[in-house]
């Protein structure tokens, strides 16, 4: 974890001016092909939910911009977050969530979450929180082209927010509706497109991790 010089900092002026705003927060949602990252699943035996939390916790750590954060007025930014990501017991209706870090390959972190998340009786352990997480969740009950999130009106939140619903089929490929929700005092669209160029790189390489 390392402090942002404001002094240098390029984005500073677009820092100060979203830092006046009571409410700087803003969600995009947009198309990712995940033909590939459902194949590996499939292939490996393991949760394609939980594949995919791997590969965008992979990706959002690749965009320094979402590992930014806001602490005491000063800007930090973080080596890499951590997944906080909700999930379901068989036959459950209501979720728990569950926070671990990735592990080194996305086939060793889907099963061992899945043994933590079938280990865990509370609805949250608080004892596994930090302050650098990455909220995610999903609604596989329905196809998402939007998502609002639930947050104090803490201007200083930066912790990115990412969500994804149910793969739509076209033709031979399968696409998921994935939103992204931020804090504009630290990123901007250029990051979230970055971020979407990281995650179909990641994807690609799923194979060679």
């Amino acid at each position: 974890m390392k402090k942002i010089d404001m002094e240098t900092w390029e984005r500073r002026q677009a820092y100060e001016h979203f830092s006046r705003l009571a409410w700087p927060f803003y969600s995009v949602t947009f198309d990712a092909d995940v033909t590939a990252a459902r194949a590996f699943a499939k292939a490996h035996g393991v949760s394609f939910y939980l594949v995919m939390v791997w590969l965008v916790t992979r990706a959002v750590n690749r965009v320094p911009a979402m590992l930014q954060t806001v602490i005491g007025g000063e800007v930090w930014q973080y080596d890499g977050r951590v997944p906080s990501f909700t999930d379901l017991h068989p036959g459950a209706e209501q979720f728990h969530i569950i926070t671990m870090p990735t592990e080194s390959t996305a086939e060793a972190f889907a099963r061992k979450a899945k043994e933590v998340s079938g280990a865990q009786t509370c609805f949250l352990d608080m004892s596994k929180e930090g302050s650098d997480l990455l909220f995610i969740s999903c609604l596989p009950w329905v196809r998402l082209t939007g998502l609002t999130n639930e947050r104090s009106p803490d201007p200083d939140d930066c912790i990115p927010r990412i969500a994804w619903g149910r793969w739509e089929e076209r033709g031979s490929r399968l696409i998921l509706g994935l939103c992204v929700e931020v804090n504009h005092r630290t990123v901007d669209g250029v990051h979230i497109g970055r971020f979407a160029q990281a995650l179909e790189e990641e994807i690609a390489g799923l194979e060679d991790h």
